[in-house]
């Protein structure tokens, strides 16, 4: 272990050998974090991958630096179908441990696939596809998309779930439940998963028990060549017992009516009169509050309208931020940071997770300074080449970028490719830049000529 005070190495003791600085709170917070990637270590091993993710990230919580632990996350990351979470977890490990880092073998073992990055690349793009067609109420088509999504890759945990659960609403039982046994092998103790599985045999037992009793109502009995069947109930009369029946019944109703029925008519119609008057008024008072309720819910339907129309607004912006961070990320591990750069310059910040974020920052101050440089270069190249629309286009990135390059070496020659592209107003900005940042040097008295007409 480093001591913090004097940054010597002070191996497992509780004081620093050199400056004597404590160093038991430390000790204490690393064996934290190992117990953690224990318990982590341990239910990966019993495929409980989700309660492993949990037990890595409060190791990495208490020692951002562990990297065996922030290398089994990644691990299982990739085992659960989220490779970009893996990938980022990687790199960051790689970054905090260039030599003797196992992380460095899985990078480059996924560079060298071009064919599973680019499957990563489409999985994304579906599932993401699948997710606005949710939103849109499209259940067909997001099945459609997500079993597009699980042909590419298998073991995304996700993309089983969402698609048990569009089964489970088009009521189609036994493909939920079997797609929800392929996440169970994939995490154990997924509590998404349990949690639609339990869901799903509910469903089954009440469809089972409502079968079972329409049998048991049911009875049949063979005629012949013929099967009858008929209800459990029935029963067959013959004419004289039902005519018998039929006259005592005709008998015992009139003798009710005469003696019983005639004296409570009067009683109950005005009883029925001071009920309805009643009703009437509650009825009254229960529609004001359901058209009070009514108006709420609607207002309220139409806030969560207004806010998943913005988020399927943003889905294409999201979208084409993380095909860039990807595709940044593949020139980035190739070492053609040109290419790197040109697509990482395209990413949203804003609109990536926060694994996805924490890669961007790790790749993007390495890429830009190589990739401004070569744009400065074939700029400067073409400009002397004459070829000045080339020229526009290498040096107006840099100078969006950082206007100031190279001491305002970038804003003047932009300024000099547009005057000399006969288009003076466009490059009047510039001069004046470098005219009011760098007075008295050679560019700023060449660009104050240039401003004056001379």
């Amino acid at each position: 272990m480093i001591c913090y005070r004097c940054n010597h190495e002070a191996g497992n003791a509780a004081t620093c050998p050199v400056c004597g600085a404590d160093l038991g709170v430390f000790l204490k917070i690393k064996r934290m974090s190992n117990l953690y990637y224990n318990d982590g270590l341990q239910k990966a091993e019993v495929r409980n991958l989700s309660g492993a993710i949990i037990s890595l990230k409060k190791s990495l919580k208490f020692n951002k630096y562990n990297i065996d632990a922030r290398n089994l996350l990644g691990l299982v990351y990739y085992e659960m179908g989220e490779v970009v979470d893996a990938l980022s977890e990687w790199v960051i490990s790689k970054s905090y441990q260039q030599d003797d880092n196992i992380a460095g073998r899985y990078l480059e073992e996924l560079r060298e696939n071009r064919a599973q990055l680019d499957a990563i690349n489409q999985t994304i793009k579906k599932y993401n596809q699948a997710l606005l067609y949710c939103k849109q109420d499209s259940r067909d088509l997001a099945i459609i998309q997500l079993k597009k999504v699980l042909s590419l890759n298998p073991k995304l945990v996700r993309g089983h779930q969402l698609l048990a659960l569009l089964y489970l609403q088009e009521d189609k039982l036994e493909q939920a439940k079997k797609t929800l046994r392929s996440a169970g092998k994939i995490d154990a103790n997924n509590t998404i998963t349990l949690r639609y599985l339990k869901e799903v045999n509910a469903k089954l037992r009440e469809k089972g028990s409502l079968r079972k009793k329409k049998e048991e109502d049911l009875i049949s009995y063979q005629s012949g060549n013929e099967t009858i069947i008929m209800p459990s109930r029935f029963q067959d009369y013959s004419f004289g017992s039902t005519l018998g029946y039929l006259l005592i019944g005709l008998i015992i109703g009139a003798l009710g009516i005469g003696f019983l029925v005639i004296p409570g008519v009067e009683n109950k119609a005005k009883q029925d009169m001071k009920d309805q008057m009643v009703q009437v008024n509650d009825t009254l008072s229960s529609n004001a509050q359901q058209i009070q309720e009514q108006t709420q819910k609607i207002a309220e339907l139409e806030a969560q309208i207004a806010t998943m129309q913005g988020q399927a607004e943003a889905m294409p912006e999201q979208t084409a931020s993380y095909d860039a961070l990807l595709s940044g990320y593949v020139a980035y591990i190739a070492n053609d940071y040109l290419t790197a750069g040109a697509s990482l310059e395209k990413v949203d910040a804003a609109q990536l997770s926060t694994s996805a974020l924490e890669l961007y920052n790790s790749i993007w101050p390495t890429v830009s300074r190589t990739y401004y440089e070569a744009l400065y270069n074939a700029g400067y190249n073409s400009y002397n080449a004459e070829n000045f629309a080339e020229a526009i286009n290498s040096f107006l990135p840099v100078v969006t970028h950082d206007m100031s390059y190279k001491d305002g070496s970038a804003a003047y020659y932009l300024a000099q490719c547009y005057r000399k592209s006969g288009n003076m107003e466009a490059a009047k900005p510039y001069y004046q830049y470098v005219i009011d940042n760098y007075p008295g040097t050679q560019q700023a008295n060449t660009s104050m000529n240039y401003m004056n007409g001379n």
